[in-house]
């Protein structure tokens, strides 16, 4: 398969600490940052592989949707449209962060085509509280070459951007981007994707 420019994992928070009405904001933000003109031309000009990962606790890790070739606009608003209407289909339990990062590895690894870039976005909450510890997971990942990004969500913990700068994050031009709550999370992704593709 063609060489894409790049292949993204989109890591959504499904633990406990997100309500049922969070979690529908965080479906409908990401897949209205899809719809943006500026993130449907950067994702589309080069062509991507798009994944979702939701995750909760250390055994619950679902991968969502598979890989997805975007070429098109339309092959964007057909993955922006099962992104909106994801099931919330594992248990709300702790935060394994570390254990999130250990699936999009391994999903990684069925990468159907060679990308120029590899990310991972984590939106988040809160700090991981269960599983593997991210950080060494974290620089398995930036060692191979992979960079992860982060959206923080702060209205449960004020910190946490300094958390993920700490444990989550890394790789060349890595950030982690502050969110103050729910109501913001569609402009707060739509400005990390567009920071992405400029990358």
């Amino acid at each position: 398969m063609k060489q894409v420019g790049l292949a993204l994992i989109l890591a959504a928070d499904g633990s406990a600490s997100v309500s049922f009405e969070e979690f529908n904001l965080i479906a409908g933000g990401m897949a209205a940052a899809l719809r943006d003109p500026d993130v449907i031309a950067g994702l589309t000009s080069g062509g991507a592989l798009l994944a979702l990962l939701l995750f909760s606790g250390a055994a619950d890790q679902d991968l969502v949707i598979g890989w997805t070739r975007v070429a098109t606009p339309a092959d964007l608003a057909a993955f922006a449209g099962r992104v909106e209407s994801m099931p919330r289909a594992l248990r709300p339990g702790l935060t394994a962060i570390g254990d999130a990062l250990a699936a999009a590895e391994r999903i990684f690894a069925t990468l159907p085509a060679p990308a120029a870039r590899r990310v991972i976005d984590v939106a988040a909450d809160g700090a991981a509280n269960d599983g593997l510890a991210p950080a060494p997971v974290r620089d398995r990942l930036v060692a191979g070459g992979i960079v992860i990004n982060g959206l923080c969500v702060l209205h449960d913990e004020p910190d946490l951007v300094a958390v993920f700068a700490r444990e989550v994050i890394g790789g060349p031009g890595s950030f982690a981007l502050p969110c103050v709550d729910y109501a913001g999370f569609a402009a707060a992704q739509r400005m990390k994707l567009l920071r992405e593709l400029v990358a």
